[in-house]
């Protein structure tokens, strides 16, 4: 999802600055538009790093993905072997990378974020809206076949900072990033 937002905020004269985690798209692979220059990193704190080194200067932010909430307590850079008795994995949460965004929000910046729930989700995409001081979320569907991660199609449902929301149909991803790019117009 964020490639194509990235590729329709740069088809309508945006610089793009696009913060890429591990993705099945190669580093050689160039993005789309000539606007877009390709940050890739690895690590939670290598996103945020990324994230708040050009906050400041950007004018609207998208953030179509999330690192994972938690991670390992301690990392281990060799094979952890096998032992007869069990394993007790600690996991410590990651910076919420979105909510140190809103915080810092000035002015006139735009802040989208991207919420994915199993229940009552819009509720949740709601409250997170307020919470971390977005100006849109969109909501993922993983309820409906061919909508969420790993495929072509998405289904989303639009949250703005005036509280008005909007549902779509299943569609092609490029297709969702000229809704969303649309509605961030809108909201300029």
């Amino acid at each position: 999802m964020g490639f194509a937002i990235a590729d329709e905020l740069a088809r309508h004269g945006a610089e793009v600055i696009l913060i890429c985690g591990p993705t099945t798209l190669t580093p050689d692979e160039k993005p789309a538009h000539q606007l877009i220059r390709r940050i890739d990193v690895t690590t939670s704190e290598e996103m945020r790093a990324a994230c708040i080194r050009y906050f400041d200067k950007s004018f609207i932010t998208v953030m179509a993905a999330a690192v994972a909430d938690y991670k390992p307590a301690q990392f281990s850079g060799q094979k952890i072997k096998k032992k007869n008795a069990g394993l007790l994995l600690e996991l410590v949460p990651t910076a919420d990378i979105l909510a140190e965004l809103g915080r810092k929000k000035r002015g006139k910046q735009l802040l989208v974020g991207f919420a994915l729930e199993t229940t009552d989700g819009l509720r949740y995409a709601k409250e997170k809206l307020k919470r971390k001081n977005l100006d849109l979320i969109v909501l993922n569907s993983l309820q409906d076949k061919g909508a969420g991660f790993k495929g072509d199609t998405n289904k989303v449902t639009f949250v703005d900072r005036n509280n008005k929301t909007a549902k779509f149909e299943l569609k092609d991803k490029k297709d969702v990033a000229v809704d969303i790019v649309n509605k961030i117009l809108e909201l300029l």
